[in-house]
């Protein structure tokens, strides 16, 4: 149903606007009387001036945790849908928040479920969750689905700050490393330059000579080049095959690779086992949880072993065969099937390998510090040892 922006003027006075989902004009203007409104403006479609900043403006996922956890204790309560939404609206302190869970209660309002409302917010919840809502509202669980997804946002958030805070200090590093290389290549290298006679450069010399002018007197053009290269690879990405490959890319990458497998297959298991924990059926809970991975290699494999479910195989078999899966995942999930208890066992599966994950970053982490520190001790040992050798050559010359 179409949307509609309106402006009114309530019972005490006051002027209030908003958005509300109805059939038709005439609808909305009776929707706008049963309120004791009285219409000033009423727009079809979402009046982007006041709304885009909602609609855009993405959600931290703390705010999203709050709010989940919140809606499903009112829920829980006994409160009803409106009326939740409404006391959720007003208590947060969040502004694109706020936005946007008034425009939530408006359509929600209108007739339309609240996981096709969240749909239409996909800047503010992901599409996995307004899935999950839409299920947990057919199956009538909408409450624990609320819960879950509360719990599912608040461990991805952890993963998701350890990961932040552990590359802190390389990109530090990093930052310092490269500051100090221009201070030597900018400030350093061209006053001893004028000093050296031209004869006794040597090969390793005049390679640093050379990058020295480059960013002296070709800075403008070295930045077009790396500015027209980043741009053509971001377009490259933004094809069908720079997408495949950059999928496949992040799963076998070194040191990282294995790392984003995990935490993607982790992801998957614990929505999975969410879902059928609260009784939807199988096919359904692998085509809600199937781009909860965040790889299209990924999803597309869960994709064929739903295929294989709906056809009488185990789920586990075309997830061992794809690869991707570690065996002990495979046989734990095989298992669990044999023992029907695979949502249980799906969130054991993600609890535990994110620990393992957790531990894996750490240590991913102290492997790039030494890397990244021999690199710069590298370069600033070459651009050392490219004006000393002429200084001592000149020593040796006056000798």
């Amino acid at each position: 149903m179409p949307s509609y922006s309106y402006k009114a003027v309530g019972s005490d006075g006051k002027t209030v606007s908003g958005v509300l989902t109805a059939e038709n004009y005439q609808v909305a203007l009776r929707m706008l009387d049963e309120r004791a409104l009285y219409p000033v403006n009423v727009s079809e479609g979402v009046d982007q001036g006041r709304l885009g900043f909602g609609r855009r403006r993405r959600i931290r996922a703390q705010y999203l945790t709050t709010f989940y956890s919140q809606l499903a204790d009112l829920l829980k309560a006994g409160v009803p849908m409106l009326r939740s939404l409404d006391v959720l609206s007003k208590q947060s302190s969040h502004g694109a928040l706020t936005l946007v869970l008034k425009e939530l209660r408006e359509e929600v309002a209108g007739g339309t479920s609240v996981g096709d409302a969240m749909a239409k917010h996909p800047h503010a919840f992901s599409p996995l969750h307004a899935s999950m809502v839409r299920a947990g509202e057919q199956g009538g669980f909408l409450e624990d689905v609320l819960h879950r997804i509360a719990i599912f946002s608040e461990k991805q958030d952890e993963l998701r700050n350890k990961v932040v805070g552990a590359m802190i200090y390389p990109t530090i590093l990093v930052t310092v490393g490269t500051g100090i290389v221009l201070l030597l290549m900018l400030v350093v290298v061209p006053r001893l330059r004028e000093h050296l006679r031209p004869e006794t450069f040597n090969p390793l010399t005049k390679a640093v000579f050379w990058v020295c002018d480059l960013l002296q007197h070709h800075y403008v053009a070295l930045v077009g080049v790396v500015g027209i290269a980043v741009m053509g690879v971001s377009v490259f990405l933004n094809t069908d095959l720079g997408r495949s490959l950059s999928e496949r890319f992040k799963l076998r990458a070194p040191i990282f690779g294995k790392i984003f497998t995990i935490v993607a297959i982790c992801r998957f298991c614990r929505i999975l086992g969410t879902m059928l924990h609260n009784g939807v059926p199988i096919l359904q809970a692998l085509k809600i949880s199937k781009d909860s991975a965040g790889n299209a290699v990924l999803a597309k494999v869960i994709e064929e072993a739903a295929e294989s479910v709906r056809k009488g195989a185990a789920l586990s078999a075309p997830l061992g065969e794809s690869g991707l899966f570690p065996p002990a995942v495979v046989d734990m999930i095989a298992v669990a099937e044999e023992s029907n208890n695979l949502e249980t066992v799906l969130v054991q599966i993600a609890d535990t390998n994110e620990a393992r994950t957790a531990r894996s970053i750490d240590l991913g982490v102290r492997v790039i510090e030494p890397i990244l520190l021999v690199m710069m001790a590298a370069v600033v040992f070459c651009i050392a040892v490219a004006l000393l050798l002429p200084i001592l050559t000149m020593g040796t010359a006056i000798t």
